[in-house]
């Protein structure tokens, strides 16, 4: 399979070609500078550039795109970038897409758990109503930019959940207090995550490249815990007490809207789409994620 990546210099990105099998697909990584291989295309998302020929050559594209939810104070500036990082460069895949002779079978492109907002215990499949967080409407934007693929192409939305990996995310910043034996949960710990580990991540995507799966799917653990809950196994892993709980308030004081839209908030997502598809998850309990963290230490 030819396979278009954007977003592939990222965490997600550099794990997901590292999962696909070798010599069973052909993997070209979208750049906004001069090429440096035969396996980097040029594009330029903010002005909407991209040689639709490129998608005659493609079988699948893989929307990675977007600036870090937590790579900078959330000013009004950052805001827009959050915005119009995701919303520009999937447009510009898309209107690809849409000038090209033979477009693309399969389009996966990036969504998260943000899409559902702040739902308390509720339990969220696919076909949950979205939230009213910032990060909500950034999600439907950058769905319906997505949905706009030609009919052909077969889209899948990947709401993905807390990604957790050693090598970035959010879980070394879960780990770092908990060395120290200062970690605990944040705010009321109450709140449920939505966690999957990279490892998953990436082989629900490969997974999705040959299901036959459209439209909104979540990719997140069958066994979504509380943050208390997941503080508790992550310290049990590493040995650690997890009784240093922060404060709402100290967060909210220190991270403004950005606690008050990604620690705090609580998504009980259900992977109802990818269980029924016959997806089968390497790390589905909390049991196995504090063994994976052993392992990986």
């Amino acid at each position: 399979m030819r396979i278009l990546i954007s977003g592939a210099s990222g965490t997600i990105g550099k794990a997901f070609i590292k999962q696909l099998e070798p010599g069973k697909h052909q993997v070209k990584r979208l750049v906004r500078r001069t090429p440096s291989g035969p396996n980097e295309v040029q594009w330029d998302p903010v002005a909407g550039g991209l040689d639709p020929s490129i998608m005659d050559a493609t079988d699948a594209v893989v929307n990675l795109s977007g600036a870090g939810i937590a790579g900078a104070p959330w000013t009004r500036s950052y805001k827009e970038t959050l915005y119009s990082s995701r919303l520009t460069s999937t447009r510009t895949l898309v209107e690809s897409m849409r000038l090209a002779d033979s477009p693309p079978n399969i389009f996966l492109s990036q969504s998260a758990s943000g899409y559902y907002g702040d739902r308390g215990s509720e339990v969220l499949p696919e076909s949950a109503a979205s939230g009213n967080l910032l990060l909500s409407d950034i999600c439907r934007r950058w769905e319906a930019e997505a949905l706009r693929a030609p009919s052909s192409v077969r889209t899948v939305l990947m709401r993905t959940g807390v990604v957790m990996s050693t090598s970035g995310g959010a879980l070394p910043k879960l780990l770092i207090p908990l060395r120290f034996f200062v970690g605990g949960p944040l705010g009321s710990g109450n709140q449920w995550w939505p966690w999957v580990t990279l490892d998953d991540q990436v082989r629900a995507m490969a997974f999705l490249l040959e299901a036959e799966v459209s439209g909104p799917v979540n990719i997140s653990s069958p066994s979504p815990a509380t943050l208390t809950d997941l503080t508790e196994a992550l310290g049990a892993a590493l040995n650690r007490p997890t009784r240093f709980r922060v404060p709402e308030w100290v967060l909210t004081a220190v991270l403004g809207q950005l606690a008050k839209e990604l620690l705090l908030p609580s998504a009980r997502l259900d992977p109802t789409v990818l269980k029924s598809a016959g997806f089968e998850f390497r790390h589905s309990s909390l049991d196995d994620l504090a063994r994976w963290v052993r392992e990986s230490r």
